[in-house]
């Protein structure tokens, strides 16, 4: 069974060409497909060097960057990895796993590559089945018939689009956790407190339910974070 996967980037220069030698290393019967936003540095050209399907999606936006990049696709699964994100070394033998116990999408729980207590609470939790576990951190794998039936990521979505997807897949497929952890970036603490993330990360799910636009969601975010 082929995997495709998909990788959004947007200036991930410095992340990209590790990410793409690690998937080929553990995996070399996968398509590894980097769909760029635009980039303003040479993270299309890194990624064509280290083995990827390097191409620039028409729009910008991970929503819209994803779906062309699973529109090009081969595979039938499709799995999205983030830039900064690496997922364990047995990634294609687990979703192989989880698709034959009668998994059709999920994720990893997660790792930070952090010492810091309060984050490894945060790893903790990621191994529940909760809404503010649904980003794309931990990466998604989803059958391409699951995905062309719910009709992709939601490309009027500027954040939480990783949420939005994974809500509407669950009315039609079971969800799988898997045990192991991805690794995933803790850059956003580099510069903000555990708490300043927290409570950015609070507000916009509850301006999210509620429905808030999504301009005035990616603003408020801004002004949350450095």
């Amino acid at each position: 069974m082929m995997i495709s996967i998909i990788i959004p980037t947007y200036n991930e220069a410095a992340n990209i060409e590790k990410l793409v030698h690690f998937l080929l290393y553990n995996s070399q019967d996968c398509e590894i497909i980097v769909s760029d936003g635009q980039s303003e540095d040479n993270t299309l050209e890194l990624a064509s060097a280290a083995g990827a399907i390097a191409i620039t999606s028409p729009q910008r936006g991970r929503a819209a960057q994803m779906n062309y990049g699973a529109s090009l696709a081969k595979g039938e699964v499709l799995y999205f990895i983030h830039a900064d994100s690496i997922p364990p070394a047995g990634f294609r033998d687990d979703i192989i796993k989880a698709l034959d116990d009668g998994f059709r999408f999920g994720r990893y729980r997660t790792r930070f590559n952090s010492k810091k207590l309060l984050l490894k609470l945060n790893a903790f939790f990621t191994r529940f089945d909760l809404f503010i576990c649904y980003g794309g951190d931990q990466t998604l794998f989803i059958t391409k018939k699951l995905f062309r039936a719910i009709g992709g990521f939601n490309t009027d979505l500027q954040l939480m689009e990783d949420y939005d997807i994974v809500g509407r897949a669950k009315s039609l497929a079971r969800y799988k956790i898997m045990e192991k952890a991805a690794l995933i970036s803790a850059r956003k603490y580099d510069h903000n407190s555990w708490l300043t993330v927290q409570r950015a990360n609070y507000r916009i799910v509850q301006m999210y339910k509620k429905g808030v636009c999504q301009s005035a969601l990616v603003e408020k975010y801004k002004d949350l974070l450095n």
